[in-house]
Order: C-alpha cells, then structure tokens, then sequence
C-alpha cells in the first residue's frame, strides 16, 4: 500500500488525536491518507453534545467513520491512559491542537495560564504512556504574549519530554480544518491562530532512567 503524507503526518503512522473540536482536523488527515484505519480521534465532548455544539461535527464523524477511524468520546487528556479503548496501545504520534483550559478569566491572568499548564501537563503525563518507542507528541500553540507564558518547552521536560523541532504552524497546509473556541456559547466559532507552532517531542530515555 502505498503511503500519503500530509504536513508531518503519514498513513503509516497510528494517530491520536486528543481535544477535537468538531472533527475537522482528524477528517483533514483522512481526506489526505485515503483512509483512516490509522487514526484514534478523540473529544472530551459526549457524541451528544458535539451535535449541540458543532454544527458540522455528526456529518464529520459519519465521514470518519466510513474512512475507517476509530472515534472514541468523553475522553480527558489527564486520565486517557487509563482509558479501557486506550491504554493498551501505543501510538507514532499524538496530536493536541491548541489546548484550553476554557475561558473563565483574562488569558493574561495568572491563575488562567496555571490553569492552562496544569492543563498541558496532565496531558504530557497521559501522553507519554501512550507513545510508542519513537513516537512523538505534537502540540500545536500560540507563541506570542500571553500564550507563551505557558512555558510548553518548560512543561515538557518536566515531565521526561524533549523538543525535537518546533516548526511553524499554517493552518492553510490543512484543507477542510477548522479551528473552534470549543468553549461556551461561541464554541463552534473560529479564532485567529495568529503566531504559531508545532512543537514535537520525545520521550527522554536518558532522563527516563533516573
């Protein structure tokens, strides 16, 4: 079988993606292989509530799942490798694009970008059990003031991570995606993603040691 490639992603890799919103990059990824057999999405939203929220999300999944991917809802970054459809596989490549801890306060505040690391870094403690021996785990991340407070290269190697490249991100390398609020009334809603990047990490084997 021959192999498609989109941006850093192959059909001969095995996917998860994490915090989708409406589908639409999961769907993006399978549009570009062919298929989807390679690919785990997942959403912390109930199959209901993406119907509420996303106006194109139950149209997206039924896409999905004629490609072949596997959908797994009501899945939390922080307890994933728990999950009993999850924690027996491991994966080339673990995608989050643009993680929330959702909108309570200014995204200058302290306490919101603490909110928003302890948000990544639940997410880097699940991830790295999931991973494969050569796996990598992308973040996809704004990079200007305030959002580069949250210090994601920090958080990374505190949990054993390290950076293998940081690449700017261009949302236009991705036909079809479309980026959402994901919280509050607005979700379906898109934002500006502005300044950008995909970092892409590693486990730290010497670090994984001691």
């Amino acid at each position: 079988m021959d192999v498609k490639s989109i941006s850093h992603y192959r059909s001969s890799q095995k996917i998860l993606l994490v915090g989708e919103g409406d589908f639409s990059f999961s769907l993006c990824l399978a549009r570009a292989f062919g298929t989807a057999v390679n690919v785990v999405a997942t959403s912390l939203d109930s199959k209901v509530s993406l119907a509420l929220n996303y106006k194109n999300a139950l149209s997206n999944l039924s896409e999905l799942e004629t490609l072949g991917c596997t959908i797994v809802h009501d899945v939390d970054v922080h307890t994933m490798a728990e999950h009993p459809l999850l924690k027996h596989q491991h994966f080339d490549c673990i995608i989050y694009n643009f993680p929330h801890a959702g909108f309570i306060s200014r995204e200058s505040d302290a306490f919101m970008i603490r909110l928003h690391q302890n948000l990544v870094s639940g997410f880097f403690q699940n991830a790295k059990r999931l991973l494969s021996t050569f796996g990598r785990i992308h973040i996809t991340h704004k990079t200007s003031y305030p959002f580069s407070q949250w210090n994601i290269k920090a958080l990374a190697s505190c949990e054993g991570l390290e950076l293998d490249k940081e690449v700017n991100f261009n949302i236009y390398d991705y036909p079809g995606y479309n980026n959402k609020r994901g919280s509050g009334i607005q979700c379906d809603q898109s934002f500006p993603v502005g300044k950008c990047s995909t970092f892409l990490f590693s486990i730290n084997f010497a670090v994984q040691q001691f």
